[in-house]
């Protein structure tokens, strides 16, 4: 993509569309200065709205082969703002089928598409199926940490998430799939692992793609170690309660968000939105239809064009790196997602998914 087409775009858009204020695409959203782990700017407290409206960036990151990785596809991303770069992490997926992870950083979004690519099976995370990374700095240990899924839900630690080849090898926070999750997942799959802790708790959140979200348990103190007390978070029917979950802190307030994705009539995936008092608590719908949705295709403006039917896998923008998860909702959201050639079809573990840019459009 071409510097600076998308700020024109967006731009364009915004005017069009009465003068509706929202971030620069290249700003650094996150309140934390770089590389200062659990810094933050001053609570905001602000609500959130209970209906969302979002401008899309088109594909910044794409699959970057080589002799060794012939990839169709990048997804599922987690992101990080830390001394000044995005650090970015992806599931890759081989055209020779199986799933891996790659790394890439770069200081602006409009260099994301030039800048290098690692593949993590050169570290000790090693090749193999690997998928559906998540990144936090858990400030208790002064570690890095990445969840992902194996299987099972993994994870590797670093001290320097800047460094990709020094990840460390798996270790699983389970050492199998626990009894509720076997006796409802049906001929679903166990995937797409999520840590959230808050002061005396860390949370494992994880789906089955037959309409359950599941939640374990383990304390601060324990972490990575513990976790049990596995129970059903929230359950629908199995396309409106698929996969992808993320949970955040909302800054300033006692109040988390949670985001799950779904397939619509349409067969497009879509995300639905909760909220809740506390990360054990109970689900409250905030914008969770097709016609209200938190983030779909129907309420996503393109500016370089609609390059994208779905709305899919990926990780808000953070005002932190830590185990909270925080966000900010006093400044415009942004969300790095996944989406692709609306006329792509085919074997699943083969479509061609490119990340990408959602930017919330606030009234000023």
């Amino acid at each position: 993509m071409p510097k600076n087409r998308w700020y024109a775009a967006l731009a364009a858009a915004l005017i069009s569309a009465g003068g509706l204020a929202v971030a620069p695409a290249g700003a650094a959203t996150a309140d934390a200065p770089a590389g200062t782990p659990g810094a933050g700017a001053p609570a905001h407290g602000a609500a959130l709205p209970s209906s969302f409206q979002w401008v899309s960036s088109g594909p910044l990151i794409s699959p970057k082969s080589d002799a060794t990785h012939d990839i169709a596809a990048v997804k599922d991303p987690s992101v990080v703002r830390y001394k000044g770069q995005w650090l970015v992490f992806a599931t890759t997926a081989l055209r020779s089928g199986g799933w891996n992870l790659m790394y890439t950083s770069f200081r602006k979004w409009e260099d994301a598409a030039s800048a290098p690519q690692y593949y993590l099976d050169q570290s000790a995370i090693g090749p193999g199926y690997r998928a559906a990374p998540q990144v936090f700095y858990f400030a208790p240990q002064k570690k890095w940490y990445m969840v992902y899924q194996t299987g099972l839900p993994s994870y590797s630690t670093t001290d320097d998430p800047t460094n990709p080849g020094s990840w460390s090898k798996p270790a699983d926070f389970l050492s199998s799939m626990p009894d509720i999750i076997k006796q409802n997942i049906g001929n679903g799959y166990w995937v797409d692992m999520w840590v959230v802790c808050d002061d005396a708790k860390c949370y494992l959140f994880s789906s089955d793609d037959n309409g359950h979200l599941y939640r374990s348990e383990t304390t601060v103190a324990d972490f990575p170690n513990g976790f049990g007390n596995t129970q059903i978070a929230l359950q629908d029917s199995k396309y409106k309660l698929f996969e992808a979950s993320n949970v955040y802190k909302i800054k300033g307030k006692d109040q988390y968000l949670l985001l799950v994705e779904a397939i619509g009539s349409d067969n497009r995936r879509y995300f639905r939105s909760w909220t809740s008092t506390s990360l054990d608590g109970q689900w409250t719908p905030l914008a969770d239809t097709e016609d209200n949705p938190f983030a779909r295709a129907n309420n996503v403006a393109f500016p370089d064009g609609a390059w994208t039917a779905d709305i899919s896998h990926g990780e808000m923008i953070r005002s932190g790196i830590d185990q909270k998860m925080e966000i900010n909702p006093h400044r415009p959201l942004q969300y790095l997602y996944q989406g692709e050639d609306p006329s792509a079809g085919g074997d699943y573990n083969q479509l061609p998914w490119r990340l990408a840019l959602l930017t919330q459009v606030k009234k000023p």
